[in-house]
């Protein structure tokens, strides 16, 4: 059955955004040039990995030299991702006004500069400074890396494209890891050994602000600011002739009716009511996704291992373990993104954490601390929780993310959902250490406890997007939600 969506403008004019509508994709050098653009702007991404997780390793050498408490150790998560925080916002609403490209490419300078300041820091207060300023370009990447993706990528091919940046992501951690670990049992004696595994990300940025400078900007964006022309150029490199023109002209339909009713202040926002109900769908599912306390085990994972049973060295090399099952899981998960209901993938993921904290819980708790099972226990659940999360939940949450809000005010509203997923991810790595402290493994049923309700959210709120335009999804909830 063919599926056909319209959306009815002031006058009363039927405009068709169904993807049925559309000329095949087909194939030939623009599916190369796409997948080219697709690999730059991950870089993104795994830059946002890499400087997450580089903290894993190097935490434990950093509280050394700095002679840091729980809190204070706390800290040097917290303001990474505080600094995210405040770039998920910024660089939303800056992506709107000037475009994509350039805040991607602005965002690379940050990245170089935060890098480099965390490398020289001669004090508690200028790295805390350097990982603020870090922090910056992991919140924008997180925001205008997929949005970008989404906007260039056909809708086919969408989902597998936008998870890529997940997977770099991962990737980035996995190196991360990787390198923490050979750094780590090579030169583990040095002091400055955390500076080492920092100043790798310095490669990466260059990467990034280089290749960024021949990318093109996003045709969605151009065309949201009247710039069709244009728009329509930067299509032609990368779909066929006759798939271009089709695209633009859905485009083009829909420009001039959001002309009349959209708006991009947020607290207009907040009045429209279906443009409400997606942003605090968007928020929710940002926010469970971190209170699943993924992140404090790619934070802290090391930690986590040590206080397990495993020695430090042995804490930093098997976490790399953690950094191939979350590549592994993401590889998977991209291979089916785009056969299977986003729902689906959500509730799944959901399940398979909630069941895993349950079981870390009770091996942490119940098993004695010297039974030599218990470290290996631990850590196979840990890994099975990993690879759920990142199977199940990541990879899907920014293509939701970046499909799911109107082209007018994408930027915005993906900028607040990201804020609310930074300050709910630096909360919980503020907290982590102390809780875990305090709590011991007893921390991962109050995780359990929280994905219950987010089981029942996903199964209530989220709608599905699977196999439609970007067009066709806001008009969808135009039309379903109302005013």
């Amino acid at each position: 059955m063919t599926r056909n969506t319209s959306t009815i403008s002031p006058g009363s004019t039927r405009i068709s955004t169904s993807t049925a509508s559309l000329p095949v994709l087909g194939s030939g050098g623009f599916t190369r040039k796409l997948l080219w653009i697709t690999a730059i702007a991950t870089i993104g991404g795994l830059l946002f990995g890499y400087d997450t997780g580089v903290t894993n390793g190097a935490l434990a050498y950093m509280v050394d030299y700095f002679h840091l408490d729980s809190l204070q150790e706390g800290y040097i998560t917290f303001f990474l991702l505080a600094g995210a925080a405040i770039g998920a916002m910024i660089g939303g609403r800056a992506a709107d006004a000037i475009g994509r490209k350039r805040i991607i490419t602005a965002m690379a300078m940050v990245f170089t500069i935060g890098a480099a300041g965390c490398v020289a820091a001669f004090n508690l207060e200028v790295l805390l400074a350097s990982r603020l300023i870090l922090g910056l370009a992991v919140g924008a990447s997180s925001v205008v890396v997929p949005t970008y993706i989404a906007e260039v990528a056909p809708h086919e091919k969408r989902g597998g494209l936008v998870s890529r940046n997940e997977f770099m992501l991962v990737v980035g951690q996995f190196l991360a890891f990787l390198l923490n670990a050979i750094i780590g049992n090579v030169w583990g004696s040095n002091e400055h050994v955390w500076r080492y595994m920092l100043a790798i990300a310095v490669v990466p940025a260059i990467l990034l602000f280089v290749g960024m400078l021949t990318m093109p900007e996003s045709p969605r964006w151009l065309a949201g600011r009247g710039r069709h022309d244009e728009a329509l150029a930067v299509l032609k490199t990368i779909r066929s002739d006759e798939r271009a023109r089709a695209e633009i002209a859905v485009v083009e339909h829909l420009e001039s009716i959001r002309a009349h009713e959209d708006r991009t202040r947020l607290r207009d926002i907040l009045r429209v009511t279906w443009l409400r109900r997606l942003m605090l769908i968007g928020i929710g599912i940002a926010c469970f996704q971190q209170l699943t306390g993924v992140n404090s085990v790619m934070y802290y994972g090391t930690q986590v291992l040590e206080q397990a049973g495993f020695t430090r060295n042995a804490a930093l090399t098997f976490n790399v373990l953690s950094g191939v099952m979350a590549v592994v899981a993401v590889g998977v998960a991209m291979a089916l993104v785009n056969r299977y209901p986003r729902r689906a993938f959500m509730l799944a993921g959901y399940i398979g954490t909630t069941t895993a904290h349950i079981l870390i819980g009770c091996v942490g708790i119940f098993l004695p601390e010297d039974n030599p099972l218990r470290p290996w226990l631990l850590l196979v659940l840990i890994l099975g929780f990993i690879g759920v999360m990142q199977g199940g939940l990541g990879p899907v949450l920014f293509v939701l993310l970046s499909e799911i809000f109107p082209l007018k005010v994408r930027g915005l509203m993906v900028g607040v959902t990201m804020l609310a997923l930074w300050v709910t991810n630096s909360i919980i790595a503020l907290v982590f250490p102390t809780l875990i402290k305090a709590m011991g493994f007893g921390t991962f049923w109050l995780f359990a406890g929280i994905g219950a309700f987010a089981i029942w959210f996903v199964a209530a709120a989220l709608p599905e997007t699977r196999g439609r335009s970007l067009e066709e999804i806001e008009n969808s909830f135009r039309s379903r939600f109302g005013r």
